[in-house]
């Protein structure tokens, strides 16, 4: 027996609008920890909300998303008293002095 138009129209525009709110609770794309030339964690479509921690301190991230991200040595997504956190760009990479401490935590901007 056929569906009628206006049901499966229906039909349609919901699972269209259940696609998009999925997209929105995640970033697409990956976000790739190294320390020195080792790949130390890759994260893929981190939910939006959130701090998101590294597994260990990491020197250079690879923002490979199409959102912002804040970069925290902390691993609360925190900044200390004279410190802030850096802003990297969807498409772009970070990398940290050799003197500095590592990355431990990241969100995204939204």
């Amino acid at each position: 027996m056929p569906v009628p138009r206006p049901l499966a129209a229906l039909a349609g525009i919901a699972m269209l609008g259940m696609a998009l709110t999925a997209c929105e609770e995640h970033a697409q794309g990956t976000i790739e920890g190294r320390s020195g030339t080792k790949v130390v964690e890759t994260i893929s479509n981190p939910p939006v909300h959130g701090c998101h921690r590294f597994r260990e301190g990491v020197t250079h991230v690879a923002n490979r998303t199409q959102s912002n991200i804040m970069l925290y040595r902390t691993t609360d997504c925190t900044e200390p008293a004279g410190e802030k956190g850096v802003y990297l760009d969807r498409e772009m990479s970070s990398q940290a002095a050799p003197t500095l401490a590592p990355w431990r935590s990241f969100s995204i901007v939204s």
